[in-house]
């Protein structure tokens, strides 16, 4: 995996497909340290995993990370395309109370009750108190399935 990709959790495909979220389900992205690597075949990834190595809430970052939106408005389909991407592109400005080793950025759903995740990008380590971070989705989709 090269530093910037996005992965889907297996896990997350699985829920997707069997419908176990809700339209009106809010999705985030959170940073994380190095402690915890997610994998594509984490079993069961929920935000618990990841969580207590979340960026600390100070400077630009405040506590579960920035809302991408409602499923409803994350996952459109046009001519056996499903395209899943959001508006906001998670962005934190610089700031002397940031972290300085974020190494991953954790898409997970914030309202479902078990806070599944469902993916993941490696953002390499990102001193925060140096600089500002901003992940900028493909302008195709965070990512895509074609039928």
């Amino acid at each position: 995996m090269a530093t910037g990709d996005l992965i889907v959790f297996n896990a997350a495909l699985e829920k997707m497909f069997d419908g176990d979220w809700a339209a009106t389900d809010n999705f985030y992205c959170a940073l994380i340290d190095a402690t915890v690597t997610p994998t594509q075949a984490f079993t069961t990834p929920t935000w618990s995993d990841f969580s207590a190595n979340e960026h600390a809430t100070a400077g630009t970052y405040t506590a579960n990370g920035v809302d991408l939106g409602a499923l409803s408005t994350l996952a459109t389909v046009t001519t056996n395309v499903m395209t899943w991407d959001s508006a906001t592109n998670p962005s934190w400005a610089q700031h002397g109370s940031n972290e300085t080793d974020m190494t991953w950025a954790i898409v997970y759903n914030f309202t479902d009750a078990a806070q599944d995740c469902l993916a993941y990008v490696e953002l390499g380590t990102v001193d925060m108190s140096a600089g500002a971070l901003t992940i900028t989705w493909s302008g195709s989709g965070i990512y895509t399935i074609t039928n």
